[in-house]
């Protein structure tokens, strides 16, 4: 069977695979509102890991497979497009296969953690955007369900589409990496500085209503209504396309991320959308304990700085001998520190007693 047909079978069982499963947790066919607990956020968030793991294992022993790849001359070919032209010609079939498993699966759980941890700092951002257009949280599940499936498609669309323009143009891997090292520093910057929504001067509000009359009722879970004969679009609507758009700003940082560490897109698409499907999950659980990582931002921070530093020394850094094992362990050291700081140093309060 010709690699490029495989790989479209093998897209659409994943994709028919993951669909059912995610039916099933966001409560698709579920039509009452409720309000998701803690105990509930932690086993679907434990579940959707679980899975990404368990992922990780099957590229670990079957990567090839995502391609088609049954011999040797499939095997570089692939290894040649997306790995620098490298291929395994010196080795047996076997070895090399083994070889390309061990870096395909180190790529897929390096590209989950970037993506898995950036997706806290959308969180914070999505619980700003709720609290500004007073949305009630028996209707988070609502809105973050079909912002999860809106942001799938979109960015399904931006990885290969990303993923043809590097094979074409590899220079572009350097604007990725610049603009990383940008928002890195900017966030450093602005660490301590309120986020806030303000919904009056959203672009997007404005935008969204010069195209049909917002409903300000924030006691519907409707997207539409009518009014007096007269068709609106609901403030949940809205605050849905502002998650939306919101998500797509973040995918400009994440994605380019990931591609640091691979360039197959098949590896990036995996690994982020296993990361998106428990966002919504990691929402519920994330917003009961943000108060508790007041170091995070600066470890994501200098996360997306070293990220976009790698990018941009990327070449130089192959010649060293720079894995992505090596990223893998800088990143998670990264994370960890910031936890463990947030854990070990308390906040001072602010309302001391002035002597």
């Amino acid at each position: 069977m010709d690699s490029s047909l495989f790989e479209v079978l093998f897209f659409a069982g994943f994709t028919i695979i993951i669909a059912a499963i995610l039916i099933l947790d966001l409560g698709v066919f579920e039509k009452e509102d409720k309000i998701v607990t803690m105990k509930k956020a932690s086993v679907s968030t434990a579940v959707w890991v679980t899975l990404a793991l368990a992922f990780f294992l099957f590229i670990r022993f079957h990567g090839e497979k995502i391609h088609g790849v049954s011999d040797l001359n499939g095997l570089n070919e692939i290894s040649a497009k997306y790995h620098n032209g490298a291929t395994y010609n010196d080795i047996p079939y076997e070895q090399a296969v083994e070889k390309y498993r061990g870096q395909m699966s180190i790529e897929y759980i390096t590209g989950y953690l970037i993506e898995y941890s950036l997706s806290i700092d959308n969180i914070f951002v999505i619980i700003l955007i709720f609290a500004s257009f007073g949305i009630e949280r028996k209707y988070y599940k609502r809105v973050l369900m079909w912002g999860v499936l809106g942001a799938i498609v979109m960015r399904f669309i931006f990885i290969f589409l990303s993923a043809a323009i590097i094979q074409k143009y590899e220079w572009v891997l350097y604007l990725f990496g610049g603009f990383l090292v940008y928002t890195g520093i900017s966030m450093f910057i602005n660490r301590n500085e309120e986020e806030s929504v303000k919904t009056e001067d959203n672009m997007i509000v404005k935008f969204l209503s010069r195209f049909m009359p917002i409903s300000h009722d924030v006691d519907d879970h409707t997207f539409f209504k009518k009014i007096d004969g007269k068709r609106y679009m609901t403030i949940l609507f809205v605050c849905l396309v502002v998650v939306e758009f919101t998500d797509l700003i973040f995918a400009v940082d994440s994605i380019p991320a990931i591609f640091s560490v691979t360039k197959d897109p098949f590896v990036v698409f995996f690994s982020n959308i296993f990361a998106i499907l428990g966002l919504r999950s990691l929402f519920f659980l994330v917003s009961n304990v943000m108060n508790m990582f007041r170091f995070l931002k600066i470890g994501l921070a200098v996360l997306l700085t070293f990220i976009g530093v790698k990018m941009l020394a990327h070449t130089w850094l192959e010649t060293i001998g720079f894995e992505t094992i090596h990223s893998l362990f800088i990143i998670i050291g990264i994370l960890g520190v910031s936890v463990l700081a947030s854990v070990v140093i308390p906040e001072k309060s602010k309302n001391k007693i002035e002597e």
